[in-house]
């Protein structure tokens, strides 16, 4: 037996593993934050701007920090401006490229991202 080949397969198998499962995960992530921001822009049309105020203090509440103001307002942006979905980015990629007023330019930069 080859000590040393078993060893590395067993570590290169689990970088992998974490890779596939990190991509999981991300496009897990992307999808539930589109969906989230589309159901904040669908409530926000019957209940209001404050909604999302409402929202994200009962969400910390119930589910713990992580749920601001500002980061539901970052997911519906990100559903409203409907940028090209690409699983080379991450949520914090996105959360940037929101700031861009332009659709057009935010989907430019994630294919020079994607390259």
């Amino acid at each position: 037996m080859n000590y040393y080949n078993e060893i590395k397969n067993e570590l290169i198998n689990n970088e992998v593993y974490k890779k596939v499962k990190d991509y999981s995960k991300n496009k897990s992530d992307l999808k539930t934050y589109y969906n989230v921001g589309k159901l904040l822009s669908e409530a926000g049309k019957h209940y209001g701007e404050g909604i999302i105020k409402k929202y994200s203090d009962k969400l910390t509440l119930e589910l713990g920090k992580g749920y601001t103001e500002t980061r539901l307002k970052y997911m519906r942006q990100f559903y409203e401006k409907r940028p090209t979905l690409s699983d080379f980015l991450t949520w914090s990629h996105y959360v940037e490229l929101l700031k861009i007023n332009d659709i057009n330019e935010i989907n430019y930069y994630i294919k020079i991202i994607e390259k």
